[in-house]
């Protein structure tokens, strides 16, 4: 029975605090290559120093992509499993083995695993979904200046698996060029849905409205935009730029085309319920944050958001029953909150204030 062959590729620049992590978790993979992109640290030093096959290129003008094709192009032709794997990233022990169990050197291109892409300062998950950048070698290009994703002219078998990737970035590096880059993919493809909604998210992050708002409308009106975990996304932050803008009206319309896009996601539930929150309309507040709180679990899709499961989220329930006269349920999810973060002053302080408003109100 032929072996299965397993590379782990990755690109650096400037990575020198991951790299013996990042090797450690990976070192039962038969061979490992990074293109490194300009490092100027020891990145390229001590991956050498532990085996890895290096080479190094500066990009000009920088793209994902291009990067990670030549990254691509470093691996042997005899190559059965191809891991991509950035250096931020540690794959959880025991992956060789599931990796091996799953594969089938005729017919499997494609490898499912869980990835926690947030985690707090106790290593529990915050946003998880499924992942796919385990792949055969055969015909494989990425594609786009950022947010790049594998592409194929070839059929693809998708194998789901129990693996786990976990990602620890670097929260001081620089994102500057996402901007550049995401109009630069749409300049490339206008009619790639994704990008669109990414761009739309990245005019959102630098509070360019008007721009959020119109790239926005172009994604949903996109022919391919027809996953409606993503469309209520890009409603949501239409909403949000709208708010910006104190166009309240459209606010409101907004949050309700998300909730009606996808019901059973928390997310627009728990954002209309703050928008009411703001807007001092507090019995409709508490009538979304009602309809919040009967969703347990969690979407498998990086469209998840922290705050509608945080303890962020119990404050705000807490603070709703509390603007709507009912301390008892306040003081109930303020104590949810505060055993997820007991370390917010403002916690404790409410919940004094809510237990003796509780305490007048038997008197």
């Amino acid at each position: 029975m032929k072996k299965c062959k397993i590379i782990v590729y990755a690109i650096s620049k400037n990575e020198e605090q991951f790299v013996n992590r990042w090797l450690d978790s990976i070192k039962e993979a038969d061979e490992i290559y990074v293109l490194d992109t300009g490092s100027t640290d020891n990145t390229v030093k001590l991956l050498k120093e532990r085996g890895v096959i290096v080479q190094e290129k500066i990009i000009t003008p920088w793209r994902f992509d291009e990067a990670r094709n030549l990254a691509l192009k470093m691996l042997p032709a005899d190559a059965d499993i191809c891991c991509s794997l950035d250096l931020d990233e540690v794959i959880v022990s025991g992956w060789r083995e599931k990796l091996e169990k799953a594969w089938n050197h005729q017919d499997n291109t494609r490898y499912r695993y869980t990835y926690h892409w947030k985690l707090n300062e106790f290593d529990v998950p915050l946003v998880t979904f499924r992942q796919d950048k385990i792949h055969s070698l055969k015909n494989y290009t990425w594609l786009h200046p950022v947010h790049e994703i594998l592409t194929t002219s070839e059929p693809e078998t998708y194998i789901e698996t129990d693996i786990v990737i976990k990602h620890y970035p670097d929260t001081h590096k620089s994102r500057a060029n996402y901007l550049p880059l995401l109009e630069l993919s749409v300049k490339e493809d206008p009619n790639d849905d994704r990008n669109l909604h990414y761009l739309g998210r990245e005019y959102m992050f630098y509070n360019q409205n008007d721009l959020c708002i119109a790239t926005l409308h172009k994604h949903l009106a996109c022919p391919n935009a027809t996953w409606p975990d993503e469309r209520c996304a890009s409603m949501r932050f239409i909403a949000r730029s709208y708010f910006k803008k104190n166009y309240l009206p459209e606010t409101e319309l907004w949050y309700q085309k998300a909730i009606y896009e996808a019901p059973y996601l928390k997310e627009p539930y728990v954002e209309i319920a703050y928008f009411y929150y703001q807007t001092k309309d507090y019995p409709k507040a508490l009538k979304y944050i009602k309809e919040a709180l009967k969703i347990k679990e969690k979407s498998k899709s990086y469209i998840n958001e922290e705050f509608a499961w945080n303890d962020s989220f119990y404050d705000l329930v807490s603070i709703i029953y509390f603007y709507n006269g009912h301390p008892k349920e306040a003081i109930k999810y303020l104590k949810k909150a505060l055993k997820i973060n007991p370390n917010v002053p403002r916690y404790q302080s409410n919940l004094k204030l809510m237990s003796e408003s509780l305490k007048a109100s038997h008197e």
